[in-house]
């Protein structure tokens, strides 16, 4: 992922959390993921394996679009935190703009 498209997906994930149209760590994510309202998930790549663990398989059965490759610092500035290990977008208009943006990046 270039510099760009990170500064890019970060800015977009930041309208979220400022709008609410995101929830923020592991456990509101896993929540949202069962309850059918995640639509992107944005992954820390240097999160704790233990909070991977609890994200990754259930995003990745469900079928919902993961961004990995985030440190837990970029994500934390974020939130005003100084680390998130995951964010995710509930929102379907933010979440085809991010998915808009990474399909962009390929062109």
């Amino acid at each position: 992922m270039d510099a760009v498209l990170r500064r890019r997906l970060l800015g977009l994930a930041g309208l979220g959390v400022r709008g609410r149209n995101a929830v923020v760590g592991v456990d509101q994510t896993r929540a949202a993921a069962l309850a059918g309202t995640l639509r992107v998930a944005l992954v820390a790549a240097d999160a704790s394996r233990h909070s991977r663990d609890k994200v990754v398989p259930m995003v990745t059965a469900k079928g919902i679009t993961m961004i990995d490759g985030f440190t837990v610092s970029e994500l934390g500035a974020i939130v005003g935190r100084d680390a998130t290990a995951v964010i995710g977008i509930v929102d379907a208009a933010l979440a085809k703009g991010i998915r808009g943006a990474l399909g962009s990046a390929g062109e």
